[in-house]
């Protein structure tokens, strides 16, 4: 057993994209000193068959918190909501937790250095939505004049989910943390707090990025540690990235264009290449070229 672990969950429709996200971790040496854990949440039994040779440990995902019938719907992987914040309950003993989304994959082992060296000392460690190539990360209505209602994905959510008028205030300026890869210690205390905002999200709002406004409360309001890194680390544009032929890998678009860690194909812009393998995406290199390409894991 390894001190360190990495985390994934998913259900039979994503069975694809989390073997492609082992096999990205497990192509690396360093992976050697990671267990890589697999909660299940909808997997077939062939699937888990196929996954045994390649993982530490498989465990079904529960609704660790209770959610009412009604908001589930049969949907099974609405777990990953919930799951993620019970990490060191379903796999105990590990120093450091690494989360990532099954519908991403890893491009470079730094990025999962930094996650590991960005949780140490009772740290979050994780990256945002807001980046110089992502572009705007508010939205305005605008009225007569010079004046605008603010539209912020934080504050609509911290409502919604039955926050307070304060909290909610809190965070609605906040650069939004993305949950879909993030790394603790397993005493950090982000765990208990998560846990807290995570049952008061579930109990007002949808279940569907309740896991994600309980972690930005549990920064923003509750003022806990966080190690905010680079975009790199989660890159989730992926209409944005650009292709360095001389390297033959995925890149930011501005200088320095440094080397895309991890690719998250996260949001309704990337439901395509989620959903079909043989994707092709137009995508431009760093010498003006428009290329087509498949950014799937192994193509």
């Amino acid at each position: 057993m390894n001190k360190n672990v990495i985390v994934s969950l998913a259900d039979s429709n994503y069975f694809e994209l989390l073997n492609e996200l082992i096999d990205s971790i497990k192509r690396f040496q360093e992976s050697k000193e990671f267990d890589i854990c697999i909660l299940d949440a909808g997997l077939e039994t062939n699937q888990i068959e196929i996954l045994q040779k390649k993982v530490t440990k498989i465990k079904k995902a529960e609704w660790d918190i209770k959610v009412p019938t009604f908001k589930i719907k049969g949907r099974e992987w609405l777990k990953s909501q919930v799951s993620r914040a019970f990490l060191p309950d379903y796999f105990p003993d590990y120093k450091k937790y690494l989360w990532i989304d099954a519908d991403a994959w890893v491009n470079s082992w730094e990025a999962i250095e930094l996650y590991i060296k960005g949780c140490e000392n009772n740290k979050l460690a994780i990256a945002t939505s807001a980046d110089r190539s992502y572009g705007r990360v508010l939205r305005a209505e605008w009225f007569f004049g010079s004046f605008a209602r603010i539209k912020s994905q934080n504050y609509k959510h911290a409502k919604s989910s039955g926050f307070s008028e304060k909290i909610s205030r809190e965070v609605a300026l906040k650069p939004h943390l993305n949950i879909g890869v993030f790394s603790l210690e397993a005493d950090a205390p982000h765990w208990e707090i998560w846990k807290k905002n995570l049952k008061k999200a579930l109990s007002s709002g949808k279940i569907w990025g309740s896991e994600q406004i309980a972690m930005n409360i549990t920064i923003y309001s509750d003022n806990l540690d966080v190690e905010i890194l680079p975009a790199y680390c989660n890159w989730t544009l992926i209409d944005a990235l650009k292709f360095d032929k001389k390297r033959n890998t995925l890149v930011e678009p501005y200088l320095p264009n440094h080397k895309i860690g991890i690719v998250h194909f996260a949001g309704k812009n990337n439901d395509m290449i989620r959903k079909n393998k043989n994707s092709i995406s137009k995508i431009k290199t760093l010498d003006g070229e428009v290329i087509e390409k498949n950014l799937r894991f192994g193509n």
